[in-house]
């Protein structure tokens, strides 16, 4: 219950854009990279495509307390995962209780981003891959943890590398069931491969290119951000922003031999998250489950004193930090956002306008058509070059340097696209800018920040042959 109302208090963030967009776009029988593009690997449109269709006008808070709920299921897997690797019942609650404080969790479960469901298929893994370690692997642990490693990496591809890590290490003993593993991951791989073969140009686009590419064209104007100083920085400040810090110096050197696999996925995790520039503090989410259960291990076999006890209470209190100043401005975000969304689709009901709805904040459209070519929110409209004129047409996309391609959508939204919501106002103001000088008639929607950008054409009012 404290998970989800944190989920529901927590500011908007336009992270949020293209997964409550997926999610819409999936319900209504569009297939990612075919039909509109996905930046992410495939699994969580399919999943989240059913809460979507449930929810209608209410989709994004509910795949916010989806999230949250997902996030309780990753607390108490860590807490399972320990008692089962021999933690008393004591270290293994305060280690998981320390997990909880993480800021790095408590922002990736309580926003519609995709963190949450990997990490808890990550998490319920480890009391199966505990159980392999310390004995023989029966068939169904090893299926079980090959299914829900290939699903996390199926849902959010830094996850691949604790799953490929996990692969690795069952080859080295037969005991450990590495072709039953295999078998796990199969509904998995089918599904990636059948999409990668249906649309391969939107598949690699979205999965590999985009990743690679877009976070370094958008920060040339900051090169500080893609230093490899500033993400050395911004780790340490994120793993110390709660206990993951504390945990690794508590945990370091101190292991039985088959706390090793733990250990691998620790690196693992930890890698995944150096990998992309510049890091953001989700990333490390792959290191965490693995990295409280070793603490609680270790704290059972060698309790923490008088010091280290203050310590977790002062990390844990830094990682509560972030979560309680963002919910602290004593509103509500999400009715906010809903009360906005609810204005929005008043306005185009009175303006009679049925069409799909051209926006960077599809998260503000459930309920209304959304153009597919801004599934991603604003993360590829606000790129340059890195696809051309004629491959953005393949790929159902729009950026903000080849606006013209736009052509005229029946109505343009802006105003979910600011500092207000962690973006950039600018791209937002591009798109307004494209809709006046096309001669679209601007309808401010009241009491809100948005304004919607009709057609003539679009208008009621208008002369049926009066086109732009």
């Amino acid at each position: 219950m404290i998970l989800m109302t944190l989920a529901l208090l927590r500011p908007v963030d336009h992270d949020e854009s293209q997964y409550v967009a997926a999610a819409i776009l999936t319900a209504q029988g569009l297939l990612p990279y075919k039909d509109f593009a996905y930046l992410q690997t495939p699994l969580q449109p399919y999943l989240f495509a059913p809460i979507a269709a449930l929810a209608g006008t209410w989709t994004w808070p509910a795949l916010r307390i989806t999230n949250a709920l997902l996030g309780a299921a990753t607390i108490a897997a860590v807490h399972h995962a320990a008692r089962i690797g021999g933690a008393s019942t004591r270290a293994a609650t305060f280690a998981a209780a320390l997990f909880a404080t993480s800021d790095i969790l408590l922002f990736s479960i309580g926003t519609a981003r995709n963190d949450a469901f990997p990490a808890a298929c990550l998490a319920l893994a480890l009391p199966a891959i505990v159980r392999t370690a310390r004995d023989q692997a029966s068939r169904r642990d090893a299926i079980l943890i090959g299914a829900l490693l290939a699903a996390a990496a199926t849902a959010k591809i830094s996850y691949a590398l604790p799953a490929l890590t996990y692969g690795i290490w069952t080859l080295f003993r037969a005991d450990r069931r590495p072709w039953w593993t295999l078998l796990g991951t199969l509904p998995f791989v089918a599904l990636t491969t059948a999409l990668l073969i249906q649309a391969p140009e939107g598949f690699l686009f979205g999965v590999i290119s985009f990743p690679g590419q877009a976070p370094t064209e958008w920060y040339q104007a900051h090169p500080w951000k893609l230093s490899n100083t500033a993400k050395i920085i911004d780790i340490l400040k994120f793993l110390a922003l709660g206990p993951a810090l504390l945990a690794i110096v508590a945990t370091a050197g101190k292991r039985d031999r088959w706390h090793r696999i733990l250990d691998l996925l620790i690196l693992a995790g930890l890698i995944a998250a150096l990998a992309p520039v510049p890091t953001w503090r989700q990333y490390l989410l792959p290191m965490l489950p693995a990295l409280f259960v070793r603490l609680a291990l270790v704290w059972h076999a060698h309790p923490p004193g008088k010091a280290m006890r203050i310590a977790a209470v002062a990390f844990a209190c830094a990682g509560l930090a972030p979560t309680v100043e963002a919910v602290a401005s004593g509103r509500i975000p999400m009715l906010d956002a809903m009360r906005d969304a609810a204005v929005v689709r008043e306005i185009l009901d009175r303006e009679h306008v049925t069409g799909p709805v051209a926006t960077l904040s599809p998260q503000f459209l459930p309920g209304r058509a959304i153009d597919p070519r801004f599934a991603t929110g604003p993360f590829y409209f606000r790129s340059t070059a890195l696809l051309n004129a004629d491959q953005e047409r393949q790929l159902r996309l729009v950026s903000h340097a080849r606006i013209a391609l736009l052509g005229q959508p029946p109505v343009i939204l802006t105003g979910g696209e600011g500092a207000w919501s962690s973006g950039d106002d600018r791209i937002d103001a591009a798109l307004a800018t494209y809709a006046i000088r096309e001669g679209y008639r601007a309808v401010p929607v009241p009491d809100t920040r948005f304004t919607l950008y009709v057609a003539r054409h679009a208008s009621p009012r208008s002369a049926p042959h009066n086109s732009p």
